[in-house]
């Protein structure tokens, strides 16, 4: 299925230079001069390469044909994950490595989508918030300007980000799982 290259968004699998491609990330850039674009970063479905592309607004894209269902997560096991189908109980098993650091965030029973192609998995998509605990962050500095003065932190599933001075060790935070980054604090 064809689409103009505005419509890329991160996790769309598109085809390119006889490959498939998830997209990582995308920013659209309309310079002073000459016409509007969109800067994408992907990565290689079937090779795990990474490619920076510049698609102009006219450019149309192949979406990929892909299949996408919903699974929950089960557990961890050396170097793969483990979900299962709740309509009909079947198991599938995915790579640590085609889940990237999301593998980190996966908890028991969460519900996440898993791409398939060829009835092979190809990519899973987490829900766009998760909560997670801090494990352990700097202490805030007094006097210190509030205008973006983050910190970091270590998340209780092992992943770094960083967190306004107000956020303390043992709070709950969402973050979003696309970015990796904090959204707001839980009461």
């Amino acid at each position: 299925m064809k689409i103009s290259a505005n419509e890329i968004k991160p996790g769309m699998i598109i085809e390119h230079k006889n490959d498939y491609w998830n997209v990582l990330k995308t920013q659209h850039v309309k310079p002073g001069k000459g016409g509007a674009f969109n800067q994408v970063e992907l990565k290689s479905v079937l090779k795990g390469t990474k490619l920076n592309e510049r698609f102009r607004s006219n450019e149309t894209i192949e979406k990929a044909e892909v299949d996408e269902k919903k699974f929950n997560f089960l557990y961890i096991d050396g170097n793969n994950c483990y979900f299962m189908d709740n309509s009909n109980f079947e198991q599938v098993e995915i790579p640590k490595s085609i889940t990237g650091e999301q593998y980190k965030l996966l908890k028991e029973n969460l519900e996440v989508t898993i791409f398939f192609m060829e009835e092979k998995p190809i990519s899973m998509e987490l829900p766009n918030n998760i909560e997670c605990k801090i494990e352990n962050t700097d202490a805030a500095i007094k006097n210190q300007t509030a205008s973006s003065s983050y910190k970091p932190a270590l998340l209780d599933c092992g992943i770094k980000i960083n967190v306004p001075p107000f956020v303390e060790v043992g709070e709950k935070v969402i973050i979003d799982t696309r970015t990796l980054e904090y959204v707001k604090r839980v009461n």
